[in-house]
């Protein structure tokens, strides 16, 4: 059996045009129209309009069809305002505080107001301190930044969005990796990764300067087994100054990471734990630069020519390159 609801029409003021309804009022009314055109079915109007049946039952209750204002929001404001009880001499001694240490909160202020004698409470200092800032008086400092800023690299960019490294050289990533082997002895290694062939070249120091790192260039392009085009380094001193000036010298691109991000240099960091796990753990050694500078060769080599590399179908970067090199192609942009 269908029931049938009792027909309310709609308004003549709507219908003239003479009521501007908001979008809420619009949709609500949507609910009321749905409601009378199907029966008076509510549970199927609210499953319709995804709604509760508290919600539905309380706009119908509102609902005026001659006065379709009815389904507009009220205001939630309460009839009776709680009014100040704290007089105009307590909050401008709040104001004045407040001006004297601008950072200070309202536990901090009620302490200092309890210090004067002054019976209040934090919740009343707060209020006092709300009203002060919508009238205008209080106003909060401008906030100074302290943070240096970076100067600007005479050579080194961003690397493009679009710069796609296709072939062994088209991008090599620079890191340092500090160790602390021995109390009192610290280890600064130069690590570069070539992101495509995964060829890795390492040299030790006891510091990581722009010089020594100048210095690693040269021994970077000497036994990197194909042409040095790019590099990208972090923000680290080491990877300025002459560092930047000699891959000026040589042609080489050189980008720099953003700040914090090394997650974009995700090759060489996952270079340095390879070469900490695999080498510095379990290899014995006195750390003296020059005998620990020999291994590192000879580890070197056996990561690039011994080592399978699961990102290479478990081939080594020396079985890579060989098998890449009829298509080796030009660098997508540079």
């Amino acid at each position: 059996m269908q029931i049938k609801g009792r027909g309310w029409p709609r308004s003549r003021y709507l219908e003239r045009g003479a009521v501007e309804l908001s979008h809420g009022a619009r949709l609500r009314l949507q609910w009321m129209d749905y409601y009378r055109q199907h029966g008076g079915n509510a549970a199927l109007t609210c499953r319709h309009f995804g709604i509760s049946r508290q919600t539905f039952y309380r706009w119908k209750g509102r609902y005026d069809p001659e006065d379709l204002g009815s389904l507009e929001a009220r205001s939630h404001r309460p009839h009776r305002r709680r009014q100040p009880t704290w007089t105009a001499e307590l909050a401008e001694r709040v104001l004045r505080l407040r001006r004297q240490y601008p950072r200070w909160g309202k536990d901090k202020l009620a302490v200092l107001l309890h210090r004067e004698g002054r019976s209040v409470s934090t919740s009343m200092v707060g209020r006092i301190l709300l009203r002060l800032k919508a009238r205008g008086v209080l106003i909060e400092p401008s906030t100074i930044h302290l943070k240096a800023r970076r100067r600007p690299r005479p050579y080194a960019r961003r690397k493009p969005r679009d710069y796609r490294p296709q072939a062994p050289g088209d991008l090599v990533e620079v890191d340092t990796l500090e160790l602390h082997p021995l109390p009192g002895v610290t280890i600064k290694q130069f690590t570069a990764r070539d992101v495509v062939s995964r060829w890795d070249v390492l040299e030790a120091h006891t510091r990581a300067t722009a010089t020594l790192a100048a210095g690693f260039l040269d021994t970077l392009r000497a036994r990197l087994p194909f042409p040095l085009r790019a590099l990208q380094v972090d923000g680290g001193g080491e990877f300025a100054a002459q560092f930047e000036a000699a891959c000026q010298e040589r042609g080489l691109e050189l980008f720099v990471l953003p700040p914090r991000s090394p997650k974009l240099n995700g090759h060489v960091e996952r270079a340095n734990r390879t070469h900490t796990e695999e080498f510095y753990e379990i290899t014995p050694t006195n750390f003296a630069l020059a005998p620990l500078n020999a291994e590192l060769r000879a580890w070197e080599h056996t990561y690039n020519t011994v080592r399978p590399h699961q990102a290479l179908g478990y081939l080594t970067p020396a079985e890579f390159l060989a098998q890449s090199q009829p298509q080796r192609k030009e660098p997508a942009c540079h």
